[in-house]
């Protein structure tokens, strides 16, 4: 008896030790902030949008779905600690962008995706929706840096699409593709790997002479000179990097490289006038005034936006608050597109910075930032407009701005991506939004052009809101009982604590990912796996398009820089063909137009950045893709 009670006491001690071991490998599951466990507010979000929709006035009965798992694509954003467990309000957390090229000629659009961490990757389009891993034969993974944006763009003229990736302090990239994909690196040779604090690169020909030159935005310099990671190096962020703009000494100019041929690049930003301190993300080419010269819009996340207009090629002059007197204070993302089908290209601006001074309910999403700061954060407020802004063209050089009654505004945005999704002839937009860990979820939004004359918004009727695998996910794991104890996040815990943020999205991009005829939105999460929201346009109702693809002689091949108008069905359709896909993003795509009810197009009329004019009437594949080779 006494042997058996001996027996027994050892085996309950061995059970009560692997009772003890299972829990100390159990994790907590922590919601930061804890309101992240309620997402009633969304299904009420939802509601009220869906009993709305009977006051859209254009087409909507059609869905979007997240295909990712039926297109193969296995890729998966990641970041530096600094954007997540030692998080501080730092630039990191702007995250990364994605470009989309037909990288190695065979007609179908790749997609390369760009990461902070882990390296970025080119997925290969094999048609029908599906994808194939190609980034270890392009050579283009940037292993080792934390990369930023992507831009697409065919930089000596042969063909083929070359690609230039912007990094955080080490040193940008430029790839020469040999016009099957693969890519060698040119980056010292070329002059393009300057090493700073880049964003955005947007490729245009400035003094129209063929060759595509570039245009960098530097942020500015939020980061210091200590290393940290542990299986990966990343220098640490400023504690106060949110409030560089404060601090003159941590300026960073944006840079014009001006190309000279042969992939080489020649800094010519003071030559030309365009020195700039702006903290800056991106920018774009919009030609103000319609003299034929590309200007430049440039975004500051933290003040003024500027607009230096271009003095025939040689020199470009700030004409900022002479044209737009009042900018978006936290400018993000930029895009310019016909708003209203009267054949003037607009500007519609995000503004993310404004919209942090104050964090409000789902309620207030769509309503201006109710701007929190003091002005020695953010100046007098003369020339700022706290909130997305959208510059109506009213003529040359002249513009008003329409952002509340055309019902543009969202809150915590990145980017617009422009694209006619429901193929009615009018432009809509898709706008990258939320802020993740440590902050609430929010959604990206939709806004579906009603007609030109506003925007309705569309995330929950088209089925983009609520994400299909829900708005939260695991972003880090606490010992909360050991090196990680005093983590804010570990207060008043216990053992292992798995810390769940909200998700977020930071660039996309719309393209006709399965080959339907429709329009697909492929996003960039940060720390997550993509979205691929596939349209059913195609199968509910008949829709009528083309798609224009441009290939330059006397301008560059590209065409960037070509306004294009398709006249179908008694309208007209403008688009400007810039490569800006979506936020930190260039892409090398055909331009798609709906027609809307049109079942034939009369002509297409080119004006090319070269200045020659050009109209096509004859051979034009409907529902398909026409080619247009500069005359």
């Amino acid at each position: 008896m006494v042997k058996k009670t001996w027996l027994t006491g050892i085996f309950t001690l061995m059970v009560l030790t692997t009772f003890s071991q299972q829990q100390s490998t159990l994790k907590t599951r922590r919601f930061v902030p804890a309101e992240l466990a309620d997402t009633s507010w969304l299904d009420s979000l939802r509601h009220v949008q869906l009993a709305n929709a009977k006051d859209i006035g254009v087409f909507h009965d059609f869905t979007f779905t997240d295909a990712l798992a039926a297109t193969g694509i296995s890729f998966r954003g990641n970041i530096v600690d600094d954007a997540g467990k030692t998080y501080k309000a730092v630039h990191y957390d702007h995250g990364t962008g994605i470009a989309v090229a037909d990288v190695d000629g065979d007609g179908l659009l790749d997609i390369y995706f760009v990461n902070q961490v882990g390296g970025n990757q080119l997925w290969k389009n094999l048609g029908r929706g599906k994808f194939s891993n190609i980034t270890a034969l392009s050579g283009a993974a940037m292993m080792g840096k934390v990369s930023v944006a992507a831009s697409f763009a065919d930089i000596d003229n042969d063909g083929d699409e070359d690609l230039y990736v912007t990094a955080v302090r080490g040193g940008n990239s430029l790839f020469e593709n040999d016009g099957h994909g693969k890519f060698r690196d040119i980056s010292v040779s070329s002059g393009l790997n300057y090493k700073g604090h880049s964003s955005g690169a947007v490729f245009f020909d400035y003094n129209n002479d063929g060759k595509l030159d570039l245009f960098l935005a530097n942020v500015g310099k939020y980061t210091t000179s200590v290393l940290g990671g542990d299986k990966y190096t990343y220098y640490v962020g400023f504690e106060d990097g949110f409030e560089g703009h404060l601090h003159p000494e941590r300026n960073e100019s944006s840079l014009l490289f001006r190309n000279d041929g042969r992939n080489k690049f020649t800094n010519v930003t003071t030559a030309v006038g365009l020195t700039d301190y702006s903290w800056s993300g991106d920018a774009s080419i919009v030609d103000v005034n319609e003299d034929g010269w590309p200007d430049i819009y440039l975004l500051n996340m933290q003040g003024d936006d500027q607009y230096y207009e271009n003095a025939g090629g040689k020199k470009f002059v700030r004409k900022s608050r002479e044209i737009f007197p009042r900018t978006s204070w936290g400018a993000m993302g930029v895009k310019v597109f016909d708003v209203n089908n009267d054949g003037r290209l607009d500007i519609y601006i995000t503004d993310m910075h404004s919209d942090m001074s104050h964090e409000v309910g789902p309620e207030l999403e769509h309503m201006k930032s109710m701007m929190m700061w003091p002005k020695s954060f953010r100046g007098t407020g003369m020339t700022s407009i706290w909130g997305n802004s959208l510059f109506i063209r009213d003529g040359p050089g002249k513009f008003h701005e329409a952002s509340d009654q055309m019902n543009a505004e969202n809150y915590w945005p990145w980017g617009p991506s422009i694209g006619d999704l429901n193929a009615d002839g009018y432009d809509d937009i898709f706008v990258a939004a939320g802020m993740s860990y440590p902050f609430r979820y929010s959604v990206n939004s939709v806004k579906l052009n009603d007609g030109g004359k506003r925007f309705a918004n569309a995330e929950f009727v088209l089925g983009i809101e609520p994400r299909k695998d829900g708005t939260t996910m695991p972003w880090f794991e606490l010992d909360a009982s050991g090196k990680d104890r005093s983590h804010p996040d570990a207060a008043g815990a216990n053992g292992r604590l798995s810390i769940w943020g909200s998700k977020s999205t930071r660039s996309a991009v719309i393209f006709d990912v399965d080959g339907d005829g429709d329009l697909d939105i492929v996003t960039n999460e940060f720390n997550n796996v993509p979205m691929v929201l596939e349209s059913n346009l195609s199968t509910k109702t008949s829709i009528h398009y083309i798609n224009v693809k441009l290939v330059g002689s006397t301008s560059n091949r590209d065409g960037f820089g070509a306004v294009v108008t398709v006249t179908a069905g008694g309208s007209k359709y403008v688009k400007a063909m810039d490569g800006k896909s979506g936020y930190l993003s260039q892409s090398a795509m055909p331009l798609y137009f709906g027609l809307g009810a049109a079942t034939s197009v009369d002509r297409i009329d080119i004006a090319w950045p070269s200045g020659k004019k050009q109209a096509v009437t004859t051979g034009i594949n409907m529902n398909g893709t026409t080619t247009v080779r500069e005359q």
